[in-house]
């Protein structure tokens, strides 16, 4: 009987640990482009066309916001201040994605932003784009500059709202980028991402963010729709400490653009967590260093490194170290020595850059010449 029982809790394990180590393939998503990013250790967690280039609709005003909330804190605006919409603006196309300003009433900033980002304004759009860059195609060249400064390799920018034209393109693995960069670096002001709604001009109109009354976890972002690029949206949303960012592009309607984008969200969270594999300043390993004052340099991270891995799956990561030899003084903290690599069922999974924890300045020409003579036997 006690045989028995040994032998059903080991089948019983057996069954659980295969459970945990299995995870199913991503859903797939009536959607022309996706992506799933966790933001908390900056992977990408699963993608399809993420580099198609597409007309990014109204997503394009998260470049708008992103360049406004650093025009903010440059003190080149101020939520306070007010702007007269200028003619231009008033007559920008889009009538279901209007603020509804009025000709010759001054709008603050603050009510601009709400404009843009909670009702989805191209008027707004066009008023702080002209505040920021005097004109429309002058801020379109501060978009693009912005974009290759983030690494959006393939996006181009014409205006500052969306409207269709021909060189007014994006891709979902660059969206990613500008969605990351507004959580990263204006903390501040992402809540406006969160509101539900916002009336202006004696009209409230509602986020057209249905996962914001939806999923209690997701607080943004931003929604995109044209004939010719379909439903869009990016939708960012976060439990516990793990942030996940989707972007889904070319849906066929409102509807699907939600639902594709609850599925990606809940499939990285549900089949995914997040590791901490070591502490920032934590000496990974001691390198042997030539020619300094130091014969060795430890070598780690400058912050935390976390890991984002099928759940269960910890243990079945394998870790290789290549570093650059030799080592030759004068070392930097912080200059990269070599790359930690991980595998994961036998296929490569991530890959990290390794660098110096501490300073090895240069030797004296003495033991610098000891070392010259030693290197040749290497």
């Amino acid at each position: 009987m006690k045989s028995c029982l040994v032998f059903f809790i080991a089948v019983f394990l057996s069954a659980l640990a295969q459970a945990q180590q299995t995870i199913p393939p991503p859903p797939v998503l009536a959607a022309k482009s996706w992506l799933l990013y966790d933001f908390t250790s900056n992977q990408i967690l699963v993608s399809e066309n993420s580099d198609e280039r597409i007309e990014p609709a109204s997503i394009t005003k998260l470049m708008t916001a992103y360049l406004s909330f650093a025009a903010l804190n440059q003190g080149r605006l101020s939520q306070e201040q007010t702007l007269i919409p200028s003619a231009e603006a008033l007559r920008t196309q889009g009538e279901e994605s209007r603020m509804f300003l009025v000709r010759n009433k001054p709008v603050t900033v603050e009510e601009l932003l709400h404009g843009l980002i909670v009702q989805s304004g191209n008027d707004a759009a066009r008023v702080l784009a002209e505040a920021i860059s005097g004109s429309e195609e002058k801020f379109a060249e501060l978009m693009n500059g912005e974009a290759r400064r983030l690494g959006m390799k393939n996006t181009h920018f014409v205006n500052a709202s969306g409207l269709p034209l021909a060189q007014h393109y994006s891709t979902a693995y660059d969206l990613n980028l500008l969605a990351a960069a507004i959580v990263r670096d204006f903390p501040e002001y992402y809540p406006l991402y969160s509101l539900r709604e916002y009336q202006y001009n004696n009209i409230k109109q509602a986020n057209r963010n249905r996962l914001l009354w939806i999923d209690p976890y997701v607080d943004g972002m931003k929604t995109g729709h044209t004939e010719s690029a379909g439903f869009c949206l990016v939708s960012s949303a976060r439990r516990d400490k793990r942030r996940l960012i989707s972007v889904v592009l070319g849906a066929a309607s409102d509807n699907l653009r939600t639902t594709e984008s609850q599925k990606l969200l809940n499939y990285g969270f549900q089949y995914f967590e997040t590791v901490r594999l070591y502490q920032k300043n934590q000496p990974v390993a001691g390198i042997r260093a030539w020619k300094g004052t130091e014969n060795k340099v430890n070598i780690g991270f400058r912050d935390d490194l976390l890991l984002t891995i099928p759940t269960g799956q910890l243990t079945q990561i394998k870790v290789t170290m290549e570093t650059r030899q030799p080592i030759i003084a004068p070392v930097d903290i912080g200059q990269k020595i070599g790359t930690l690599k991980l595998a994961l069922g036998g296929k490569p999974y991530a890959e990290f850059p390794l660098v110096a924890l501490e300073a090895v300045p240069l030797a004296n020409i003495f033991s610098r010449g000891w070392d010259n003579l030693r290197l040749l036997f290497q």
